[in-house]
């Protein structure tokens, strides 16, 4: 009975899937159909025999695969390649229309746990919020009467007194905010335990003149702006004219005591300063102190009372003894502001939170190239990044970032990160970020962002060469698309756009092939930008490592860390495994995750061929959880960010502390009855990824899992690894999802090249807002949309257009549309830009 069912839904959907494939109008689908027909027909298996194939073995088993001989050698990788051939509404006439023709025309906006749209507020320098106010003025009137008998004894030598040491450690209002906020001290700070403190050492004049420095903080009053002027203290001697022996250092306190200033001597150069060491910064100077004692209170005072904001060092002796010399720290102020360092020292953060999150707007740049971007502009590890989702290259998309910023603060990160310094504050506010790329909204946390941690992301979304059969189409469409939904596939997007496919390389990591996954990784790709392909050339035929790495772009991870690891090892290739290891986790990850979603897609549309996509049926699975109601929205959220993309990579990926994370219990499943399955939405049905711990469909669907993963050289009942972080964890995934707060709208333009939504940071700029055409020669549909987390908006407009959502393909509809005809004839100057350039 069953049998019988299935063919003649088969021969139900044969009906349906010629006219719409013919609509794609690409040749190498034409065929598609009957080769099927001529395979179930004959009840062969075919297997793929060409040792050239770029596809896993199994997409001979694909219902949509390709007959050419050559179509599974290396080409742009079609939808029907990845499982992706099923449609919710195939009796619902299509729209015609180009995705992301331009990049404003895919915006994407982050929407975090609090279930709010994220966008860029401000492009201003940050200031320190209420909260951090409160917090500096209690950390800088928190004094400290001390004894001077009891003081504990600081790093000096016993002999040498000519030997400067440094106390040093940040405070919040010191050297680490104040600094960065330009936000004076409390003036309350300075108390009169301050005063009684150090006036057995200091004379009236060094104490006004340490007040006024205090008060003034180290960014207007302790740090001079004008480097030409000189600083003076308060016994007359300007930085620039101080003996060197007197020089104010920040050294690095080891374990024999020496300081910067004599180390550097040693070098050759660094030991007689210039102003420009010292930075211009006020140097006031106890009285002589003969005892060794009274001078270590000295530094020990200093250090507590203003919790490390000024640091300490003793001068050379005289006959009366030595002066200590006050400073304000320069601990903190690392590459992200101009100062420097000592080598091998990370300075106290101070006492705010250990994370800086921010807003990041991309465009036209993956996740990853963009915080590779942010790591070298901000002078931090990548690994200090974390993210709540990966979004997609090709558009504009807003998300939040964490970063865990070490010594540095909010306005070391907005300096950095507006190249203050290389341009002009006016510069940095009235034009766009450089490589597509801008940051702002900026603020203290107290932990890091980890993939997952999202509700979704709202979409606004321009269909342009709009085109409909009917005038009702559009509304009969997009009514489909609110109540019914759309497949739940994984998008082009997860296979990559090269013609060579992620899950492949996935599969040869799974089966611990470790030099085909290399070959696949720096093999040649047709159509991929000159200067990569002229980087594989130089190491593929020229084996020439050196060239190679030099025209290898930044962008292109996976490839270089390869090559890098051969440069380490001289030369030498066979330790593939190794160079593999290179690569950042999250991105080796990426591809086994590629795999799993191939076998998803394929298995979902079977399921949807056999069953529809109308009811739950016997054998589909689903949550054990409560039964809820039924209702529009029917957007009960399973967290995929947790499941897939994702749990296995987030810390490894953006932390390099690892933390504890909470082993990963399976959810409980149910595997529906013709008693139970009545209660149940489709909209609840789930499907696995093929791992462990996963149940599995019951019926002809669970067998072909099986069928997939043996036929890719695979043990279905084994996804253990020797290398651990390649073993499959399995999850699940819900099959349809429906859009949230859909809406939509129809545009009219002439200009293609004129934007027809507007990005934050345009917004922000005072750029002129999206200039709508009333009698414009074209039409263009216009969505808003949210969607849950891992859902593919590309997927729900597949199933509006009917057609293939793979970039080259697009590209192609992009270039054959009319309206190109007319680019450049209204656009201006902020139309055509860089986010509309291709790199």
């Amino acid at each position: 009975m069953t049998t019988t069912t299935n063919r003649d839904r088969e021969d139900d959907d044969a009906q349906f899937r010629s006219p719409k494939r013919a609509k794609i109008e690409d040749p190498s689908l034409t065929d598609v159909d009957e080769t099927n027909e001529a395979t179930s027909a004959a009840g062969t298996d075919t297997s793929c025999t060409d040792p050239s194939c770029i596809l896993p073995p199994s997409h001979v088993l694909l219902r949509n695969r390709l007959s050419s001989p050559s179509s599974c050698t290396t080409r742009q990788l079609l939808e029907s390649d990845v499982g992706i051939t099923e449609y919710v509404s195939r009796n619902v006439p299509p729209i015609c229309g180009i995705i992301k023709q331009r990049f404003t025309d895919f915006l994407v906006f982050e929407v975090d746990q609090d279930h709010q749209v994220v966008h860029l507020k401000t492009l201003d320098k940050p200031s320190p919020s209420k909260k951090d106010q409160k917090r500096l003025s209690q950390d800088a009137s928190a004094e400290i009467p001390l004894e001077t008998g009891t003081l504990p004894s600081t790093a000096e030598k016993d002999d040498g007194e000519d030997m400067k040491t440094t106390e040093s450690s940040q405070i919040i209002h010191a050297s680490s905010s104040v600094s960065c906020m330009s936000t004076p001290p409390d003036q309350e700070a300075w108390g009169d335990a301050v005063v009684s403190s150090l006036s057995p050492y200091f004379s009236d004049e060094s104490i006004a003149q340490l007040r006024k420095t205090f008060l003034e903080g180290p960014e207007s009053g302790g740090v001079s702006d004008d480097k030409e002027s000189p600083q003076f203290d308060n016994g007359g001697v300007s930085a620039e004219q101080a003996p060197s022996s007197e020089q104010p250092t920040n050294g690095k306190q080891d374990r024999n005591r020496h300081t910067r200033s004599e180390r550097g001597k040693k070098r050759g150069g660094r030991g007689d300063l210039s102003k420009s060491d010292v930075g211009g910064r006020y140097r006031v100077f106890s009285n002589p102190i003969s005892s060794k004692t009274d001078r270590t209170a000295v530094h020990v005072k200093v250090r507590e009372l203003f919790k490390g904001g000024f640091e300490t060092e003793t001068e050379a002796p005289s006959d009366q003894g030595s002066r200590i010399i006050v400073m304000w720290s320069r601990q903190g102020r690392g590459r992200g502001n101009g100062g420097g360092q000592t080598p091998g020292t990370r300075p106290a953060r101070g006492e705010f939170p250990p994370y800086i999150h921010f807003t990041m707007q991309k465009t036209n740049r993956d996740t990853q190239d963009a915080l590779a971007y942010l790591s070298r502009t901000l002078h931090v590890n990548v690994k200090d990044f974390g993210v709540a989702g990966t979004k997609d290259k090709r558009g504009v998309t807003v998300q939040r970032v964490s970063l865990r910023r070490g010594n540095k603060t909010v306005e070391d990160i907005w300096r950095a990160s507006n190249q203050i310094g290389r341009r002009s504050v006016r510069d940095a506010l009235s034009q766009r970020g450089d490589h597509g790329i801008r940051i702002t909204d900026m603020c203290y946390r107290k932990a890091g962002l980890e993939l997952g941690m999202l509700k979704g992301n709202e979409f606004v979304i321009t269909l342009r060469s709009l085109q409909a059969d009917a005038p009702d189409s559009v509304e009969q469409v997009m009514d489909s698309l609110k109540h019914k939904g759309f497949i739940n596939y994984y998008g082009m997007q997860r296979f990559g756009t090269a013609a060579v496919p992620t899950h492949t390389i996935g599969l040869a990591l799974l089966k611990s092939d470790w030099h085909k996954a290399v070959s696949l990784i720096l093999q040649v790709r047709p159509g991929e930008h000159p200067d990569v392909t002229q980087a594989r050339q130089a190491w593929l035929v020229d084996r020439d490592l050196d060239r190679a790495l030099f025209l290898m772009p930044r962008r292109v991870v996976a490839e270089r860390c390869i090559l890098e690891s051969y440069k380490k090892q001289g030369g030498e290739t066979r330790n593939a495994l190794g160079a593999l290891s290179t690569i950042p986790r999250n991105l080796r990850l990426m591809y086994i995750h590629a795999y799993q979603s191939y076998v998803w897609n394929a298995v979902v549309s079977e399921r949807i061929r056999i069953y529809g996509c109308e009811r739950a049926v016997p054998g589909d699975l689903v949550f054990e959880e409560e039964i809820a109601p039924k209702s529009d929205d029917g957007d009960e959220e399973m967290n995929d960010g947790m499941m897939l993309d994702e749990t296995t990579d987030q810390q490894g990926a953006q932390n390099s502390r690892p933390k504890k994370k909470q082993p990963w219990v399976p959810p409980k499943i149910v595997t529906l009855t013709t008693e139970n399955a009545y209660k149940y939405s489709i909209f609840d049905v789930v499907m696995p990824l093929p791992g462990r711990d996963v149940a599995y469909p019951g019926g002809s669907l669970g067998e072909r899992y099986r069928e997939f993963l043996k036929k890719d050289g695979l043990d279905p009942d084994n996804f253990l690894r020797k290398q651990k972080e390649y073993t499959l964890n399995g999850s699940y995934r819900k099959i349809l999802q429906l859009p949230k707060n859909l809406s939509w709208s129809i545009l009219r333009y002439t200009d293609p090249d004129v934007a027809l939504a507007q990005a934050d940071e345009d917004k922000l700029l005072g750029f002129d807002p999206p200039r709508v055409v009333e009698d414009g020669k074209f039409l263009a549909l216009q969505l808003n949309l949210t969607l849950g987390t891992a859902a593919y908006a590309t997927m729900a407009l597949r199933e509006l257009t009917k057609t293939e959502t793979s970039s080259h393909f697009q590209t192609g509809l992009t270039h054959a549309s009319e309206d190109q005809q007319f680019r450049g004839t209204t656009a201006t100057g902020q139309d055509v830009s860089s986010y509309d350039v291709e790199d």
